[in-house]
C-alpha cells in the first residue's frame, strides 16, 4: 500500500472522489486540500481538486495511476470558500467535482495559473473626451465611440483593452480612433491602482432619513457578528444609499464586501453609483465578461485588491481575504437559483457563508420572498423597514383598467392610449410593460384553427416578424414563417396574441414623432445595445419605453410618470403555487419605476379580471398584507416555507423509459420514507421539451432533517441501481419551479 493516496474531486457526473498516486518528484507532505491537480481521467486529462491525503484506498493499489501535475503551491480557494462548497455539496447532493468547478473562473478550470499576469496598460477617458461626451455633437454619427466613452467615463480607474470587447463589436478600431482624436489615454498599472486619484468621492452625498439611518445603525452595530437583516423598502426608498453607507463603514475597517445582484447587465446604475462613491477598486463577476477579464476580477477579489466585489449568483463563491459584509440585492429574484447542473440558491448560500464567517448579511427587496418573510416571523431574520420614498414622495397610485368589452389596438385599450398621450404631451416618459417578447405568441390558421406548434416541445412557436421566423422559446428551434397552413393550405394565417415587438409596431403608428425604446432580450443581444438604449432614455431621446422584466428592476428613470402593465392576466392563473407571489412581485417592481423623482407617477393595470383578489389586494393593502395572506395559505396547505421539497426530474426519448425509472426510484425510497411524502411519478407540466419526454417525482417533508435523511439513504441506492443510460435524471433540492 502506498504511503500517500491523493483523493481528488474531478468535475464529472460521478458522485465519488477518485484516488491517485502523487506525481513523480512530488512531496505529498506539502500538499494542502484545495490545490488543483492535473490527472488522467479515462481517455482524457482533467483538472481536479485535492480533497484530502489518505494512507488507504478501496481500489487495488496496483491499479492506481499517478497524478500528472500539481498546479498550485497554495489552495486556489481559501478555507472559508472550501467549507462553503463542502456544505453546499452535502445540502444539494451534487457531485463534489462539479461543485468545486462552479466556484472557479473558466480559465482556472482549464489549468491556467492562479496568479495575476503581467499587467497591460489600462485605458481611461481624457479631459478632451469628457468635453466631447458632454456636448455629444461630435458623436451623433459615431455611436460606437460614444458607447466606449460612456463606458470609460464610468471607470475612472481605467480598463484593460480586452474588456472593451464586451462594450462594442470592434473595440480595437474604435479605441484607435478615439486615441487619434485625443479623447482617451493609456495609463500604467501602477497609476490605475491608486484609487484615491482615480475614483473621486461624490461631492453631494445625500442625507439619510430616519428609517435609513436606523437601518444603517442596526447593521453597523452587528459588524463582526453573524446576523441576517431583511431590508424591506418600497421602490425608491433609498436601499442603495443604505448599502453605500454600510460599505463605506466596512471599508474603513479594512474589510471587503460582497454584493450579489440578480443580473449584472440590468443594474448599470447601481454600478455607476458604487464607482462614483467608493474609494476602493470594485471588481465585477458575471457571465458577460471575457474569460481573462473574469479571472482578473476574481484574482483582485482573492488578493484583496478589490474592496468591493459585485456579481451575479456564482459570485457567492468569490474568494476574499477579509470579508466583512454580504449584501444580496433584490433577494426575492428567482435568478439567484441555478436551474441546471449544480442547482444552488445564491441567496441561501450567502446566508450560510455569513454564518460560517461570523459576519452580517443584508437581504434587500421591495417585495421580499415569502421564505424571507417567514424567517422574520420566526425571529431568524431582523426586519428593517424603509416605508417612505426618498424626498418624501409617495408610492404611485395603482389603477385597475377593465379591458372587458373595450376595443383594443394590438392589446392596448383606448383609455390607456389616451393616458400615454397625455403624459407624453407633458414631455414626460412612459413605460409599458409586457412580459412576452416577440411579435405574437403563436401563428394560427383562420380557416382550420392550426397553431404553430414546436416540433420538439409541447409548446407553440413564437412569431418574430422582424426576423421572419417562428422561434420556440423553450428549445430554440426556429424556422421561416409558414406561407400557407400546412393542414388545409389556407393563406389566411394570423398572429395570435401580443408580444413586445407587436406592441412597438402599434405604438410607432400611434406616436410616430416620439422616440421609442424596446428593451427585451431580442433587442439587446448586440454588445452595448442595452447601454445605448438606457443612455437614450436618460437623456430624453426616447420617451416611450416598452419592455419585459428586464425593465422591472434596477433602473431609475426620474422622468417616467406613467407605467402601464399591458397584460396582467398571464400571471394570475399559473400552475405553480408560487405564481401568485411572483406576479405580485413583478407588478410592484414594475410599478416602482413610476414617479421616482419630483414628478408624481401613476400605474395602470390592464386586465380582463378586475375583481381578481390578488390585484385587488395589492391595490388596496400593498405587498405586506399580500405576503401575510399568502403565508397563511401556504401554512394551511403545507407548502414551502412550511414544508421542504426535493424534486427528482428525469427525461428520455421514450416516455415509458422515464416512467419506469421514476417507479424504480419511488420503490427504492419507500422503505426509508418515514416523515416524507412521495408525490408521483407524474409527467412534467410541459411533458415534451427539446424532443425528450419529462416526468418527475416530488418529495416533501414537514421537517428539513427528515427530507435530507431520506436523500442521504436513498440517493446512493438510486445511483447504484440506475443502469439505463438513455434516461437522464437530476435532483433539485428546494426547487423554485415545479416543471
Amino acid at each position: 500500500m502506498p504511503d500517500s493516496i491523493l483523493r481528488i474531486a474531478v468535475p464529472s457526473p460521478r458522485y465519488r472522489i477518485f484516488d491517485y498516486l502523487p506525481p513523480p518528484d512530488c512531496n505529498p507532505a506539502i500538499l494542502r486540500p484545495g490545490v488543483r491537480v492535473r490527472v488522467p481521467f479515462g481517455r482524457r486529462q482533467a483538472i481536479g481538486f485535492l480533497v484530502e491525503i489518505s494512507d488507504r484506498t478501496d481500489v487495488n493499489p496496483d491499479a492506481l495511476r499517478p497524478a500528472q501535475t500539481v498546479l498550485d503551491t497554495e489552495p486556489v480557494l481559501p478555507a472559508d470558500v472550501l467549507a462553503l462548497l463542502h456544505w453546499a455539496q452535502r445540502y444539494y447532493h451534487h457531485p463534489l467535482g462539479e461543485v468545486f468547478a462552479a466556484a472557479l473562473p473558466v480559465l482556472l478550470r482549464h489549468g491556467e495559473p492562479a496568479t495575476p499576469p503581467a499587467q497591460a496598460p489600462r485605458w481611461r477617458i481624457a479631459a478632451a473626451g469628457q468635453e466631447a461626451l458632454a456636448t455629444a455633437s461630435n458623436l451623433r454619427r459615431a455611436p460606437a465611440q460614444r458607447l466606449l466613452l460612456d463606458h470609460l467615463a464610468d471607470h475612472p480607474g481605467g480598463v484593460l483593452a480586452e474588456s472593451l470587447r464586451s462594450v462594442v463589436r470592434d473595440a480595437t478600431t474604435t479605441l484607435r480612433a478615439l486615441r487619434a482624436r485625443g479623447w482617451v489615454e493609456s495609463i500604467s498599472p501602477a497609476a490605475a491602482a491608486t484609487p484615491s486619484s482615480q475614483i473621486p468621492a461624490s461631492q453631494s452625498i445625500p442625507a439619510l432619513n430616519d428609517a435609513q439611518a436606523a437601518a444603517v445603525a442596526a447593521v453597523t452595530a452587528e459588524l463582526g457578528r453573524f446576523r441576517v437583516f431583511l431590508l424591506e423598502g418600497i421602490t425608491g426608498s433609498g436601499k442603495t444609499e443604505v448599502y453605500l453607507r454600510l460599505i463605506e463603514t466596512v471599508l474603513a475597517h479594512g474589510r471587503q464586501i460582497l454584493v450579489l445582484v440578480p443580473e449584472i447587465g440590468l443594474t448599470p446604475q447601481l454600478l455607476a453609483r458604487f464607482r462614483e462613491r467608493l474609494q476602493k477598486p470594485l471588481a465585477t463577476l458575471h457571465s458577460g465578461l471575457g474569460d481573462r477579464e473574469r479571472l482578473n476580477a476574481w484574482l483582485q477579489a482573492r488578493d484583496g485588491t478589490a474592496g468591493v466585489v459585485v456579481g451575479t449568483r456564482s459570485a457567492v463563491f468569490a474568494p476574499a481575504q477579509n470579508l466583512g459584509l454580504i449584501i444580496v440585492d433584490e433577494e426575492h429574484d428567482p435568478s439567484f437559483k441555478q436551474q441546471d447542473g449544480f442547482r444552488y440558491h445564491a441567496r441561501d448560500l450567502a446566508v450560510i457563508r455569513g454564518q460560517q464567517l461570523g459576519i452580517p448579511v443584508v437581504l434587500g427587496s421591495a417585495t421580499p420572498a415569502l421564505e424571507s418573510c417567514h424567517n422574520v416571523q420566526r425571529g431568524r431574520y431582523r426586519l428593517l423597514s424603509l416605508p417612505e420614498r426618498v424626498g418624501g414622495g409617495g408610492e404611485p397610485p395603482i389603477e385597475i383598467l377593465d379591458m372587458r368589452r373595450q376595443p383594443l389596438i394590438d392589446g392596448l385599450s383606448r383609455p390607456l392610449l389616451e393616458r400615454v398621450r397625455l403624459h407624453l404631451a407633458r414631455d414626460e416618459q412612459v413605460l409599458l410593460f409586457l412580459n412576452r417578447r416577440g411579435f405574437a405568441p403563436a401563428l394560427f390558421c383562420h380557416e382550420c384553427g392550426w397553431l404553430s406548434q414546436c416540433r420538439h416541445c409541447d409548446a407553440r412557436m413564437t412569431l418574430h416578424l422582424r426576423q421572419h421566423r417562428l422561434i420556440c422559446h423553450h428549445c430554440g428551434d426556429n424556422r421561416p414563417i409558414d406561407i400557407a397552413c400546412p393542414i388545409c393550405g389556407s393563406v389566411d394565417l394570423r398572429a395570435l396574441g401580443h408580444g413586445t415587438e407587436r406592441l412597438e409596431t402599434a405604438l410607432r403608428h400611434e406616436f410616430s414623432d416620439v422616440g421609442i425604446a424596446r428593451i427585451d432580450r431580442d433587442n439587446t443581444r448586440r454588445r452595448g445595445r442595452l447601454e445605448s438604449l438606457l443612455a437614450d432614455v436618460r437623456n430624453g431621446e426616447r420617451r416611450l419605453l416598452i419592455g419585459t422584466q428586464m425593465l422591472a428592476k434596477g433602473h431609475h428613470f426620474p422622468d417616467v410618470t406613467l407605467v402601464g402593465i399591458v397584460d396582467a392576466d398571464q400571471g394570475l392563473y399559473g400552475i405553480d403555487f408560487r405564481a401568485g407571489e411572483r406576479m405580485a412581485q413583478l407588478i410592484l417592481q414594475v410599478a416602482g419605476r413610476a414617479g421616482r423623482a419630483d414628478k408624481p407617477g401613476t400605474v395602470i393595470i390592464q386586465t380582463h379580471h378586475p375583481d381578481h383578489p390578488l390585484l385587488r389586494g395589492l391595490v388596496s393593502r400593498g405587498y405586506p398584507a399580500f405576503a401575510a395572506e399568502a403565508l397563511a395559505e401556504r401554512q394551511s396547505t403545507l407548502l414551502p416555507p412550511f414544508a421542504y421539497q426535493a424534486l427528482l426530474r428525469a427525461d428520455a426519448a421514450d416516455p415509458e423509459q422515464v416512467t419506469a425509472f421514476l417507479r424504480v426510484a419511488r420503490a427504492l425510497a419507500e422503505p426509508v420514507v418515514d416523515g416524507v411524502e412521495l408525490l408521483g411519478p407524474a409527467p412534467a407540466p410541459m411533458e415534451r421539451r427539446a424532443g425528450r419526454y419529462r416526468a418527475q417525482l416530488l418529495l416533501q417533508a414537514a421537517q428539513r432533517h427528515e427530507l435530507h435523511r431520506l436523500l442521504d439513504l436513498w440517493l446512493p441506492h438510486l445511483r447504484d441501481r440506475h443502469s439505463d443510460h438513455r434516461v437522464r435524471w437530476s435532483l433539485d433540492v428546494d426547487p423554485m419551479e415545479l416543471y
